[in-house]
């Protein structure tokens, strides 16, 4: 099919033709860089915790009138209350396991320092999050095991956060290790954490840091396990439930708690709440992002769509007697379809070239403003395919309507 006649026949109608060009390029640059965006909060919300999920629970609270201050008499008073806590805990039927631990997965008390392979801190450094807490840690998390040992109970230190006191072992997660140590030699070697030193006894294959804040996103997996309970007003614990008693669980550990000492704040909303809760709560905006640029990108789709359709069905009526020539001359119906087809192809291809030109510049503009990653090619490819099919499926309808149109037409007057 010769080019010409179609490029004349446009030329009738530039107003129309640069609105639907101008159209189909913005619809591709807006919708590449949504999906990007949607898939770019999709992985975000879908990062495993390297923890099993699936009925642990976090429990935060404070004692009214606790202790105060570091002395030895405060300390100790302290960490009887925490430990009458864990016993109390441990004996519900319905709980597995129970940890001291200031922080969890995605939430809790954020503790993170340097790592590195000399006092001095010379040379090789390593962000990291530290997870304080008992012996029972590690297995109410449900974290995998891949090298080394737990740690055992006489190697447990309590203490304030304001102490000096080291812990002479930790338990690292994989990317730490293999930061540290690339020919994978972690375990047994010594580490020294802000300066002091720690032997590494432990290895665990993956454990997300408390925070999902953009500033801790380039060691979101950087984590060590410190056996160390830490003392103070406020406690807070980790509980595995026994499969499928979660919520009974919950509402046990409440009525425990409350029951060997009343005088502490455990808020209904936070005091209480399994990660599957966490998760949803710190994700919300993300899912709520993700759900908007969805709609968007349907909305400009369908508008992009309604658009080509009502402008060739305008078309198809203004030419409703050059239809009816062509029939007379011979033209088959089919031969009516594949000139609108071949119409928009064409006007549609101008369309993506300039979109395409247009989510590029959208995605460095993203990028310069939001930290947004470059747009990868594959999506404009697909934006492209996509676009070009949006139009051929929309002309399809008036274009069938076109061939409809009898040769008699054609002996009509004007």
């Amino acid at each position: 099919m010769s080019l010409h006649p179609t490029i004349s026949a446009l030329r009738r109608h530039k107003a129309g033709v640069v609105l639907i060009v101008l159209q189909i390029a913005l619809t591709l640059a807006i919708v590449c860089n949504a999906i990007f965006l949607i898939q770019q909060r999709i992985e975000r919300v879908s990062r495993p915790t390297g923890a099993v999920e699936d009925g642990l629970i976090r429990i935060s609270q404070t004692w009214f009138g606790a202790p105060t201050g570091d002395d030895a008499a405060a300390v100790e008073k302290l960490d009887a209350m925490q430990r009458t806590d864990l016993a109390t805990l441990r004996a519900l039927p319905d709980v597995q396991d129970v940890a001291a631990s200031t922080s969890m997965p995605l939430q809790g008390m954020i503790y993170s320092g340097n790592l590195s392979l000399n006092p001095q801190q010379a040379g090789l450094n390593v962000t990291a999050a530290y997870y304080y807490g008992d012996e029972h840690l590690r297995p109410t998390l449900g974290l995998r095991l891949i090298a080394g040992r737990d740690f055992k109970a006489d190697e447990i230190l309590h203490h304030t956060m304001h102490s000096d006191a080291v812990s002479p072992v930790v338990i690292v997660s994989k990317p730490v290790a293999d930061q540290l140590f690339p020919q994978g030699d972690a375990l047994g070697k010594t580490i020294y954490q802000d300066g002091k030193p720690a032997v590494i006894v432990g290895i665990v294959e993956r454990l997300q840091t408390p925070t999902t804040q953009a500033w801790g996103s380039s060691w979101d997996y950087n984590s060590v396990l410190e056996p160390v309970r830490l003392d103070g007003a406020s406690a807070s614990y980790a509980v595995r439930a026994r499969p499928g008693r979660e919520q009974v669980a919950m509402r046990e550990a409440r009525k425990a708690l409350l029951a060997v000492n009343p005088l502490r704040v455990m808020p209904e909303s936070w005091g209480i709440q399994s990660l599957s809760q966490i998760r949803g709560k710190i994700y919300r905006a993300d899912h709520a992002m993700a759900l908007l640029m969805t709609v968007i990108c349907v909305i400009l789709l369908g508008v992009t769509a309604a658009g080509i359709v009502g402008l060739t069905s305008f078309w198809v009526g203004q030419r409703r007697k050059q239809i009816g020539v062509r029939r007379a001359l011979g033209a088959r119906k089919a031969d009516i379809v594949h000139y609108f087809q071949a119409e928009n192809l064409l006007i549609a291809g101008i369309g993506v070239v300039f979109g395409a030109l247009l989510a590029v510049l959208l995605n460095l503009w993203l990028m310069a403003h939001y930290a947004m990653p470059r747009l990868p090619s594959g999506y404009l490819l697909v934006g492209v395919l996509a676009l070009l099919a949006l139009g051929q499926a929309a002309v399809f309808v008036p274009a069938r309507r076109a061939s409809n149109v009898p040769p008699v037409v054609a002996t009509r007057a004007a």
